[in-house]
């Protein structure tokens, strides 16, 4: 299933909007209509985690042999400088971070600025997506 979501996805024409509310990490985030697969604007509220992974999983495999607290204390700096939607801005994944009551009128505008949007793709007599 995830195969013909990133399929369609690569195929769509029409404008793509993205929001991240929460949680978006490694290859779920770039199937999810990521920039890496062509979207167009991507939002994030400040709550939301964008990185390769969570804090756990990235502790547990940089620093194996750290002690409770150690992994505790590594754990929440790996929070504060890599999963925060500004520093996957800084670095071109996100194009705005929005407060979470002004959702409705990002969405709006972002849509708004891609309604004279036209991409063509090659023409094809079929696509073989995956099977």
């Amino acid at each position: 299933h995830g195969a013909e979501l990133a399929f369609a996805y690569a195929e769509a024409t029409v404008p793509r909007v993205c929001l991240v509310l929460r949680k978006a990490y490694g290859g779920a985030y770039i199937v999810m209509d990521s920039k890496g697969i062509g979207n167009d604007i991507c939002l994030a509220w400040p709550s939301a985690q964008i990185a390769v992974m969570g804090e756990r999983g990235a502790v547990q495999i940089l620093h194996r042999g750290a002690d409770a607290e150690e992994i505790r204390r590594l754990e929440a700096t790996y929070a504060e400088e890599f999963l925060t939607p500004w520093v996957a801005a800084e670095r071109g994944f996100v194009d705005e971070v929005i407060d979470p009551a002004d959702t409705r009128m990002g969405v709006h505008r972002a849509l708004e600025l891609l309604s004279t949007r036209t991409e063509r793709l090659p023409g094809r007599k079929h696509d073989a997506g995956p099977l």
